[in-house]
């Protein structure tokens, strides 16, 4: 069974507090679909809201540590080996829609690696939690990532990229390549819980770019403590400074990453 350390549990504490506060604003935005002025500024207010809550109850207890969060970006702390990495509400579009898969995300990093990480969805009350060299956990079960060796039958996620991004081409490359030789692709529109669900083993694999370091942060342990492996999309880069991922259980690692790899 999982034993959550001092620092986990601030972090649980934390991640469950925020969820709360955007599952009763979720009502609302859902009320707010039919609106004339639509539910845009009320869910920002959530997301700014939720970060505020995490970010109080981790500085609380732990003053010296570091931050770097979506909405309220980077602040050195006294203890400059450690900081805070947060994600108050990953999936905002779908928040935004009504559609009920997003999670709270945040992962402790301690001399540039991440060591701890939550990743809590209040609406199906998920909680992903991982420590380095414990393993990764789903409530109070024992994560481990599938153990499916052939290609043609796995299940990977990705994102879409949107609003005109630069990264369309290589993503409709990596699309051309990978959709004939395996089960399927989805795109769920949260990049923390598909590096979750890896771990879970829902899906084979997961691949992205144009990520920032608090969607793939508390995601990349789990994964790692699951059982499966992590890095760079582009070789040589780090991840979560140049926001380029690619995970998948071990069996089908080398396959998966040479399709995309091979796409450019």
């Amino acid at each position: 069974m999982f034993k959550a350390s001092a620092n986990m549990t601030v972090m649980i504490k934390a991640a469950r507090r925020a969820g709360r506060s955007l599952v009763r604003d979720f009502g609302e935005v859902e009320n707010l679909q039919v609106g004339v002025k639509g539910p845009g500024d009320f869910v920002t207010k959530a997301d700014m809201k939720a970060e505020q809550i995490v970010r109080k109850e981790l500085t609380e207890a732990r003053p010296n540590y570091g931050w770097l969060g979506e909405e309220t970006g980077e602040e050195p702390g006294k203890d400059p080996t450690r900081r805070w990495i947060c994600d108050p509400l990953d999936g905002t579009s779908n928040y935004l829609h009504g559609l009920p898969h997003w999670a709270v995300s945040i992962a402790l990093e301690h001399k540039g690696e991440v060591v701890a990480a939550v990743i809590y969805d209040p609406v199906k009350d998920e909680l992903f939690t991982s420590e380095k060299g414990m393993g990764a956990w789903l409530n109070d079960r024992r994560l481990r990532v599938s153990g499916r060796r052939r290609m043609i039958e796995c299940l990977f996620a990705t994102g879409l990229p949107y609003g005109g991004r630069a990264d369309l081409p290589a993503t409709i490359r990596d699309l051309g390549r990978l959709l004939p030789v395996c089960a399927g692709v989805r795109r769920w529109g949260a990049a923390a819980l598909d590096l979750a669900y890896v771990a879970a083993g829902r899906y084979d694999g997961f691949w992205e770019r144009g990520l920032k370091p608090w969607d793939m942060a508390a995601g990349l342990l789990l994964v790692r403590e699951a059982g499966g492996f992590v890095e760079p999309l582009v070789p040589g880069f780090g991840i979560l400074e140049h926001g380029k991922i690619i995970a998948a259980n071990p069996e089908i690692f080398e396959s998966f990453a040479g399709v995309l790899r091979e796409a450019g």
